[in-house]
């Protein structure tokens, strides 16, 4: 196979992605291997790829193509969640453009328009997802709306209603006024905004001119107030308990009543309590049992209740309050003020908290397993650090308000009686068995009426990882037999409980045990700013374009190379470029090796074959590594040793030392070990770099039948000789030690030099040869006369001499001696300082403190050579 002098990602990966799809690579079906299963998180139907899937779904890549490498029956599930808001809102602005209001259509015709938009501009990113390499089983491909799934979310809504733990009630939500629907705490975006503090007085009842004076940034709501409320250990309104103020505006009385919830600290210390427009102040009013005034019609216009400036909008009847607070005299001072604004992520515009009747489903009971499997590690987060922030919000937890008021989604399978009894069923038919079975009474079709409202999205992702192997409808199918519990589940900190928490109650109810073992959470993709990235700011690339640009390859090494699990990514495009250079290094590589030509008739020579028993050692001590940082799910750190290994050990030490000559052969033993190496190389690269492993992978010899890289076996660590490396390390400084007299003294690399050492033959180095050919010495000897003209250095205890031509600088040699004396002292200050440190010793493994015990002998015996030469020079 003839190999072009350029690589070129785009030819290479779509030759090769095709390839696997056609071959069947990432299917699977339960054999009798060990299974390992990933569910993707559903990206939204309405979703293109950006900057956080590309992230996401890097890391589920390697996890899988690692595992399959491993012998694993791997199965990595994809599919789309359909998103009720913002499918939607997407639907209804297209019709908007073909000139129909939704408002004129039944439901039916908006849910046909609403399926047509999904076939047409749903799962976009499915296909962006096989660009950047995705290895998924595509023929298990779900969608939250597919019959089987909506069935299974019908079937928990039922179940759950059943048991007690679905209930309908008024309480507090977020309401999206132009969504007009609920909306999760999730789907609100906080933004932090410059805003006014308004500082207003109340009248206390019977008086003329006292007052109690509130400070407030929503002025407009003073019209739904029923109560004032102090700090009962506030001295400045003691007085007061007990005692009514006149809301101003309507004049409406009002009591003063006292809780410690109040802030003494914040503004007056005296709070207004508005139940239906706070979240908090609503718990107050159900607390002392307070009067609920709605002044907010759904889409944000004042209401009737409100008395005044009835069907303005919210923000202008902000403008008008404060005009009639300023003409009655009531508005004190106003005062600039920084707050956070909760907007509504699919609309933008800013969530008003509302009481509405919805539907909840209760928490508190099904919290407690899923709490206690986080916090015993049945299921691991990774970093560990998240278990507090989960355990908090799990000790916690509210009711979780399920229902949306949207006609995308899953429909609420309830149906009412004219007298509002209800039940809850899948059908007509079966609701009106369930009339007869609970009431006693016999009813129609025509007598029921079904809930208008739709499920929360997050109530049907919550099942994803049963549903997608119907689990829920088929408890006993052979693939939820098989792939459940699912093995690693990548997903951001940010859907944590939304998501993550709900899939492991999900999971003790209706399988009575976990969903999946492990949890990586990713950071946030930010800009060099640390900005989010996001299409508002502008700041996020094209993913797809990226690819186009640096190669898939280079874009997933670019995505992971900073990106510790837990922490944010500080994205830089130079880091794809770096990608896209490694890619090119191992093309350039294999160009070298096949470029060589081979003679069977020569013996290997000496430095080749050093250099092999140390390339062995050192790949079988890296392979070593990067398993244990894989099982840590230390995956960027891993990456990074693959990269060392490859750039530094293999292509600047290794090919270097046993390169042959300028156009002269080199000999079958070298080079057949030097492509078993390749070989091996990158089957560790695959699982980071696929496409440009598996076009190498072929390169490097013809291959039959079932021999892609894909699907072959990861390679296992060996023994490797510890001593061997540590000789290695010790050689490469000398040669760098040459390397930089060269470059100091302006010696080309063509002009031989000779290197003496002062010592005693036996101590020479083992490396010699190599030394020897890459530092382009003529001779390499040891001696204990030293000839005038000398550059010398010293590595750890051991003296280097090269006999130079030029004149020396002793000046100039002896300073770079003190400087190096300096620094050697100040390494030895900090390895004794870590060495009396008793937390070192006694908590640090043994071979680590060994390992500093050395550098510590080491730095002593570079100490005094150092002294001796300095005062041989001064």
């Amino acid at each position: 196979m003839k190999i072009a002098s350029k690589y070129d990602p785009g030819s290479v990966e779509e030759k090769w992605y095709s390839y696997w799809m056609k071959n069947g690579f990432f299917r699977s079906e339960p054999d009798d291997r060990e299974p390992y299963t990933i569910v993707i998180p559903p990206p939204n139907v309405t979703g293109v790829l950006h900057m956080g899937h590309m992230l996401n779904n890097t890391i589920q890549d390697i996890l899988v193509r690692r595992a399959r490498m491993l012998g694993y029956n791997t199965c990595w599930v994809p599919g789309t969640d359909h998103a009720s808001i913002a499918t939607e809102a997407k639907v209804v602005n297209k019709l908007k453009e073909e000139g129909i209001d939704k408002s004129l259509l039944t439901r039916e015709e908006f849910l046909s328009h609403a399926w047509q938009w999904k076939e047409e501009h749903g799962g976009i990113i499915l296909e962006q997802l096989k660009k950047l390499g995705a290895s998924c089983d595509w023929k298990r491909t779900n969608f939250t709306m597919d019959n089987h799934y909506y069935d299974s979310v019908l079937d928990v809504f039922i179940d759950l209603y059943e048991k007690g733990l679905i209930y309908r009630g008024v309480r507090m939500v977020n309401w999206d006024p132009q969504a007009l629907t609920a909306v999760s705490d999730e789907e609100v975006n906080y933004k932090e905004e410059q805003s006014a503090l308004y500082y207003v007085n109340y009248r206390i009842e019977g008086t003329t001119n006292k007052y109690v004076t509130i400070a407030t940034t929503r002025p407009e709501t003073i019209l739904g107030d029923t109560a004032v409320c102090v700090n009962p250990n506030d001295e400045r309104y003691k007085h007061l308990h007990g005692k009514n103020v006149i809301v101003p505006m309507i004049n409406r009385v009002v009591p003063i009543i006292t809780d410690t919830y109040v802030d003494m600290e914040f503004g007056t210390g005296c709070l207004k309590i508005t139940p239906a427009h706070d979240i908090n102040d609503y718990e107050i009013g159900q607390k002392y049992n307070l009067k609920v005034i709605d002044i907010f019609n759904d889409d944000g216009t004042l209401s009737e209740k409100a008395e005044l400036f009835i069907g303005t909008g919210r923000f202008e009847a902000r403008k008008l309050s404060v005009d009639l607070l300023k003409k009655l005299q009531c508005l004190v001072k106003t005062e600039p003020y920084t707050n956070n604004i909760g907007y509504s992520e699919r609309t933008d515009v800013v969530i008003e908290p509302k009481l509405s009747m919805q539907w909840f489903c209760k928490m508190k009971e099904i919290a407690v397993p899923a709490l206690e499997a986080v916090m015993t590690d049945t299921v691991k987060f990774h970093p560990a650090k998240f278990k507090n922030v989960y355990r908090h919000w799990m000790e916690h937890i509210r009711d979780w308000c399920i229902s949306r008021q949207l006609w995308w989604g899953q429909r609420i399978p309830v149906f009412y009686l004219p007298d509002n009894k209800m039940v809850a069923a899948k059908s007509a038919e079966e609701a009106i068995q369930k009339v007869l079975d609970q009431y006693g009474i016999t009813v129609t079709a025509t007598d029921l009426t079904q809930d208008p409202d739709v499920l929360d999205t997050w109530f049907s992702s919550w099942l994803w990882p049963m549903a997608v192997f119907d689990g829920i409808r088929d408890p006993d199918n052979k693939d939820i037999q098989y792939y459940y519990p699912t093995n690693d589940l990548v997903t951001a900190p940010e859907i944590l409980f939304f998501w993550v928490a709900r899939m492991i109650m999900a999971g003790y109810i209706y399988r009575n045990e976990i969903p999946f073992k492990n949890v990586y959470l990713t950071g946030i993709v930010r800009d060099k700013k640390g900005r989010k990235m996001s299409k508002q700011l502008g700041n996020s690339p094209d993913p797809i374009k990226l690819m186009d640009q640096y190669g898939a390859d280079g874009v997933r090494v670019g995505m992971l190379l900073t990106s510790p699990a837990g922490n944010d990514l500080p994205f830089d495009e130079a880091l794809c470029e770096q990608g896209r250079n490694f890619s090119n290094k191992i093309w350039n590589a294999l160009r070298l090796i096949k470029g060589w030509k081979e003679d069977s008739n020569i013996p290997q020579p000496s430095y080749a074959s050093t250099a092999t028993n140390w390339f062995d050692n050192k790949l079988q001590q890296t392979i070593k590594t990067i398993d244990v940082l894989y099982e840590n799910y230390k995956l960027s750190e891993a990456l990074m040793a693959v990269y060392k290994l490859i750039w530094d050990d293999f292509c600047s030490w290794y090919l270097e030392i046993i390169k042959p000559a300028y156009q002269q052969p080199i000999d079958s033993n070298t080079l057949k070990t030097t492509t078993q190496f390749f070989e091996t190389l990158m089957k560790v690269l695959h699982p980071f770099m696929p496409f440009i492993s598996e076009e190498v992978w072929h390169h490097l010899k013809k291959r039959g039948e079932n021999e892609d890289i894909t699907i072959e076996k990861m390679p296992l660590a060996k023994r490797f000789d510890k001593t061997i490396l540590e000789q290695f390390d010790h050689t490469a400084v000398i040669v760098n030690a040459i390397r930089n007299i060269r470059q100091e003294k302006n010696i080309p690399n063509k002009k031989h030099l000779t290197l003496l050492m002062k010592n005693n033959a036996d101590d020479l180095p083992v490396y010699k040869s190599v030394i020897t050919k890459l530092a382009n010495l003529t001779a390499f000897e040891t001696t204990d006369t030293i000839p005038e003209k000398v550059v010398s250095f010293v590595v750890k205890a051991d003296e280097f001499f090269i006999p130079i031509t030029e004149d020396v600088n002793y000046e100039e040699a002896l300073e770079k001696l003190k400087k190096d004396l300096q620094y050697t002292k100040g390494f030895l200050k900090t390895i004794d300082s870590k060495l009396s440190n008793e937390k070192f010793i006694n908590h640090a493994p043994q071979q680590v403190v060994d390992s500093e015990k050395k550098k510590r002998a080491d730095a002593i015996a570079r100490i005094a050579v150092l002294e001796k030469q300095i005062n041989a020079l001064q």
